[in-house]
This record gives structure tokens, C-alpha cells and sequence, in this order.
């Protein structure tokens, strides 16, 4: 088992994958498209999201984004949480198995949203999640990068506790994530939402099929 760059233990056979981005960036559906190509060629994939993507992620998605009043650092905590339980039933079992493993947001979301929008602290609110998560990191990191107004604009539903919480605050996330991305170019590939989803999805499965080459 080796450790890694943060001094945890990492040792994975699979390829690990996060898609990152504002609300209505259109995650979901690059996601998808990713998927269905890798099974495609033969590939075994976990799709999942946080939260939500555990029987107790599912309780906590619901709590924390709908429903009543939580506090920033019980928020970051619950997310933490969520990430710490989804790690281990879920991702590493699957990168164990060799398995592609693509997630709806990893921890640059709790970063953004938590440690910038929230003010709790870029530093802090990484540092619990690679302790909650043993320092696990994907692979890539896919960025689809919005303007936050049209991201909304593109939303439909009732409007969950983060997507109310204000364009300054959807602002300062998508400065986080932008931040985040030009820090460590080589594991994200920051991608402009707003082109057509077949560009974006050939964008990415090149980027993919390097790391499955590799």
C-alpha cells in the first residue's frame, strides 16, 4: 500500500472520477454520457453522488439540503460524514475491484460550498475531508464551468437551502472551484458548460481514455 501526496494510505486498481461545478452545470447529464460510453468499451462503472449516494447519504441529502436551518459547521460536518460512509461502502470498495467509479461532486465541492461560500475556511474544510476520507483523491476532476445566474436560470424544482443561498454566495463557489482547478491543473480538466453537451462529452472521454491507456 502506498501513501500519498497528503500522507494517507492509497492503494486503488480502479480509476476514480468527480464531476465538479454550480448548480445547472449540467453534471448529471455529462455523467451519464461518460458512463454509458466506458460500459460501451467493456468497462465496469459505479455511478454515484453526494449526498446521496448510501442508504445514509440519502438521510443526510435530505436534511441537509431540505430541511430545516443547519448551521455552516454542522453542515460541513453532515457532509463530512456523508463522504467518510460513501468512501468506504462504496468508492473504495468499488476502485478495489478495478471499477470506474464517477461521482455527482467528491470534496471540492465541500471546499467550495462549506469552506469558501460558508466563510468556515478553504484549508480546514479540506483537511476534514482527506481525514474523513483517508486522503482519497480522484484521478480527474471534471470541472463544467457556469456563469452561477445561468446555472440557476437552468435549475427547475423548488430550490434546495444551497441553491437559495444568495449570488454572492454562488459566486465566491465558482471562484473556489476556478481556484482550485488552476492550482492542480493535472487532476482537473476545466470544461465552459455552456458549449454543446456533445463537445463537452467528447472533452472528456479523451481525457478519460488517457487515463485507462495509462
Amino acid at each position: 500500500m502506498s501513501v500519498g501526496a497528503h500522507g494517507y494510505p492509497d492503494a486503488v486498481a480502479g480509476l476514480f472520477v468527480s464531476f465538479e461545478g454550480g448548480d445547472g452545470a449540467g453534471k448529471s447529464t455529462q455523467l451519464r454520457l461518460l458512463a454509458d460510453w466506458l460500459v460501451a468499451r467493456g468497462e465496469r462503472v459505479v455511478v454515484t453522488l453526494e449526498p446521496g449516494g448510501t442508504p445514509l447519504g440519502t438521510l443526510l441529502r435530505t436534511a441537509v439540503l431540505h430541511g430545516d436551518h443547519i448551521g455552516a459547521r454542522a453542515e460541513a460536518l453532515l457532509y463530512a460524514a456523508d463522504r467518510a460512509h460513501h468512501v468506504d461502502v462504496v468508492v473504495r470498495p468499488a476502485l478495489a475491484r478495478g471499477d470506474v467509479v464517477l461521482t455527482d461532486r467528491y470534496l471540492d465541492s465541500s471546499v467550495a460550498y462549506q469552506g469558501v461560500g460558508r466563510g468556515l475556511g478553504a484549508r480546514d474544510v479540506e483537511q476534514l475531508s482527506l481525514w474523513a476520507t483517508e486522503g482519497l483523491l480522484p484521478a480527474l476532476t471534471v470541472l463544467l464551468d457556469i456563469d452561477p445566474v445561468a446555472g440557476l436560470a437552468r435549475v427547475t424544482g423548488e430550490p434546495d437551502r444551497l441553491e437559495r443561498a444568495g449570488d454572492d454566495f454562488h459566486r465566491r463557489t465558482r471562484e473556489a472551484f476556478l481556484a482550485r482547478a488552476a492550482a492542480e491543473p493535472g487532476r482537473w480538466l476545466v470544461l465552459d458548460a455552456t458549449v454543446p453537451p456533445e463537445e463537452l462529452a467528447a472533452a472528456i472521454r479523451a481525457r478519460v481514455l488517457g487515463l485507462l491507456e495509462r
